[in-house]
């Protein structure tokens, strides 16, 4: 589609939006990000949990969420690509290291949805 009419351009753009489970205004830490947390991520990564004794990582709020891990952020707002929470649920980090670390993979939607959360800028919103 070299030139997409304005119509062609409105369907992508509601495509994207409805892949992604975010709204036009961009996706929302409390109602979509932090449920995601909550199911594939708070058993270990809560204060006392292994994930949080092993890497410092505590995910019980988006202020100790942004804080990242005894070795760094694992956040960089506006870059999935080298944000290090994306890189542990797409797999693209050590085996080892992948998240979650149950075995259990996360879901495409909801890496998507934390994928478009950072790339809009990791908000408290």
């Amino acid at each position: 589609m070299k030139n997409p009419t304005l119509h062609q351009a409105a369907l992508i753009l509601l495509s994207a939006t409805l892949l992604c489970g975010c709204s036009p205004k961009g996706v929302s830490y409390k109602r979509e990000v932090e449920p995601i947390l909550k199911q594939n991520c708070h058993a270990c990564h809560l204060p006392g949990g292994d994930g949080q004794t092993k890497s410092g990582l505590d995910m019980s709020s988006y202020n100790n969420l942004m804080k990242g891990t005894k070795f760094g952020p694992i956040i960089k707002p506006g870059d999935s690509l080298s944000s290090v929470l994306i890189m542990l649920v797409e797999g693209r980090a050590d085996p080892s290291i992948r998240m979650p670390h149950d075995g259990k993979r996360m879901e495409g939607k909801d890496i998507q949805t934390l994928k478009s959360w950072v790339e809009q800028g990791a908000k408290n919103n």
